[in-house]
This record gives C-alpha cells, structure tokens and sequence, in this order.
C-alpha cells in the first residue's frame, strides 16, 4: 500500500435489509430480501398498483434524537444514521476541521417534506409552512448536515446523478484526498423517494418491476423473465482517508479504494448506449487508476437493476473489459436504492474484499438466467479470498462511475 492511497476505515448503513452494515450485510449473505408489498403510504385514490419496495428496515427518525428528527426530512435521517455508525467504526478520527469533507449523494432530496409542505399549502395556508421546508427540501441538506455534524470545514458536496450519486459522492471524496484538500472524507449516498408522484413517473416510464407474486422475487437481475426494478430507500456512509493520516493514527484498514472511474454517455436521458461505451470507458478507467489489469479483478459487482433495456447492455460492456467475469447482483435483495444504491454496492464490495466471500444474487438459477447474458453470475454464496473487486453505477443522464477496492 502506498502512503497516497486512500483507503476505507470505517463504514455504517441502513438498509431495507438491516438497520446497520452487520444486519444488513448478515441478511445479504443469508438469501434474504428486504422487499415487501404495501410498502407505499399516501396513494390514496389514484389508481396505482399495490406496489412492491424496499423500506427502510427500521424508522431512521428513531435512531436519532427527537430534535434531529424533526428538522430532518427522512432521507437526511438516514444519511445522519448511517454517517453516525461510520464515524464510530472508524474511531471518530481525530482530524483538523480544515482537512475534514463530507460528500452525500442524493438522485432526489427531500422529497417527503417536499410534498408534505405542498399539501399543508394547498389546504391549511402560508401562515402553516413550515419556515424549515427549504433546508428540509434541498438536495444538498444531506452532505450539509453531516459536515455540520462532524465539523467538516474542507467542503460540503452534493453529486446528483441518479442511480450514480453515491459512487460519485465516493469518487469525489477519493479526488478531494488524491488532491491534498482533505485528509479525511465522509462519502456516500442517500435516499428516501417511496412516495406516490415518484412511484407513479416510474410506473409510467415502464422502468419497474411487474411481478405480481412473492415480493421477495420481483427484483431479478439477469434473469430471463426479469421486467423491471423495485424501489428501495436508505444510506450507507464509507470514512475514506488518505493512507499517510490513517496510519500515522494507527486507524484500522478495511480495504484500498484503488481506482474511481466517471463516463458519460452523451446519449440518451434515460436509455443507456446499446453497445455500452460508457461504462466500458468507466470500467477501464477505473482500473487504469488503481494499476490493475482485468484479471486482476476477482468478481464485479453489478449495477444490475433487472430492467429488460438495462441488464443486456452492462453484460456487454463487462464482456468487453473482463470476457466472461464473475459477477454479483445485491439489488435483487436490497431493491434500488436510486442516490444510495452505488455508495450501498461500495460498501458490500468493501465487505467482500474484508471477508472474502461474494454475496448470492436472489432469484436467480442457472436455469433462468437470460441465455443473452454471458456471465458467471453468483447464485450462491461463494467463499474465496476477494483481493480486488470492481462496483458498477449507472445513471439516468448517461452517468456511469465504477469503483475498485482491493485488500489492504
């Protein structure tokens, strides 16, 4: 390890799995799922399906103290949660308040309070908004909270890029370090958009899952019969470091962030490059940054959403870097976390490269998978020493950020 890497030293997470990284990652490993029926409150009359999601597996706003709570929307409580336990599993480092950044990625906000204060508008007037809503409302009151918390006077960031906002948020914090404007970085995503208006844009988009039975089932990456994504909320918090302040700390390395690739399509606002140029170019650079070669990576962890349009073309583009790679798919337990979905994936790909083991990709058999989808996807737990692995994010918007880990 060289003295300019910037390494993992402490993690934290709630999920539709857990209510931290050990319950969370645990229910992974096991098989289980964190996707349920009913999960959407408020849809009232509108003709919307009883839809399938992924909640939070516990209230965030419970985990905090009341007043926090209040003068939160749901997903700042979350990325609160989450930074919380990352900060104590990396033994709330001691570090000048100038060299501390936070960066949370977010695809859409507030949009709890957002919707809530538009109501109380509509129907009980001006005089009863809440003068919180725009700091409760504002895609950046995330990443502005947990700076406000930790002291973090280096820089407050916001990525939104979709589906990419959180592998973004963790490839800035990596920037910011590689580039001596911070020592120490809290980086990750968040999100809590399980309401009717964004439930019903990705209805209408043909973008979720219509599978009617089990819950536990919709969610199927690669799979022939796949039809689309289920929605899913939460955070999950990585403390990033420069390799130098965690030693001379005496911190403990959980793994190397090695390589941070970004691309951008220039295509489509929502259909990803059929032939996945992209993410090819994300991949690659990646693993140009950490000096690695393809086989040199021990599994990819796919961005993988089970969408028809988008599993095929992220196929390809692995074939093309890796030729027939190992991969593993966590949103077919987890749901898609949308902003926190690739800060979530980079925290299981951590895990991996600590424990050695691939998690299982649900729902999925040799039998089902898409005979179009040329990979050794993971259907069951695998246990081997994972030195290198390689996290996908792709975005609406065309933005594809990819993320290497190794050991330490």
């Amino acid at each position: 390890m060289r003295s300019e890497d910037v390494v993992v030293t402490g993690y934290g997470a709630i999920t539709p799995l857990g209510q931290d990284v050990a319950s969370s990652w645990g229910a992974l490993l096991a098989g289980d799922s964190g996707l349920t029926r009913g999960a959407l409150d408020g849809q009232g009359d509108t003709g919307m399906p009883d839809v399938i999601a992924g909640r939070m597996a516990v209230d965030p706003a419970t985990l905090l103290a009341p007043v926090v709570a209040r003068r939160a929307d749901r997903s700042q409580q979350a990325a609160l949660v989450a930074a919380a336990e990352a900060w104590a599993d990396a033994g709330s480092p001691q570090v000048d308040p100038e060299r501390l950044a936070s960066a949370i990625g977010t695809g859409i906000g507030g949009v709890h309070t957002l919707l809530h204060e538009d109501d109380v508008l509509e129907t009980q007037g001006l005089r009863r908004v809440s003068p919180r809503a725009v700091p409760m409302l504002m895609a950046n009151a995330a990443a502005a909270l947990v700076s406000i918390e930790y002291g973090a006077q280096a820089g407050s960031y916001t990525p939104v890029s979709a589906c990419s906002s959180g592998a973004e948020a963790i490839a800035l914090g990596a920037r910011l370090i590689r580039a001596g404007e911070a020592d120490v970085v809290i980086a990750g995503g968040t999100e809590a958009a399980l309401t009717p208006i964004t439930v019903a844009g990705f209805l209408q988009t043909r973008a979720l899952s219509r599978h009617d039975g089990d819950p536990a089932a919709a969610s199927r990456p690669f799979a022939a019969d796949r039809s689309g994504f289920v929605l899913a909320e939460g955070a999950a918090v990585l403390i990033l470091e420069s390799a130098a302040h965690a030693r001379a700390r005496g911190a403990r390395i959980r793994a190397v962030l090695a390589g941070a690739g970004i691309a951008a399509d220039a295509h489509h606002i929502t259909a990803p490059v059929p032939e996945g140029t992209g993410q090819i170019s994300a991949m690659r650079k990646a693993l140009a940054q950490a000096r690695l070669a393809p086989e040199e990576i021990s599994h990819v962890n796919a961005h993988a959403t089970g969408t028809p349009v988008g599993d095929a073309p992220e196929a390809n583009a692995i074939n093309a870097v890796f030729g027939r790679a190992t991969v593993t798919a966590p949103k077919a337990a987890l749901g898609h976390l949308f902003g926190a979905a690739g800060a979530i994936e980079a925290l299981i790909a951590v895990l991996s490269v600590e424990h050695g083991v691939i998690p299982p990709t649900r729902n999925l058999s040799e039998a089902n998978i898409d005979p179009a989808i040329d990979l050794d996807v993971v259907t069951g737990r695998r246990d081997a020493p994972q030195h290198a692995v390689l996290s996908n994010s792709f975005g609406f918007g065309g933005q594809n950020v990819s993320l290497v880990f190794t050991d330490a």
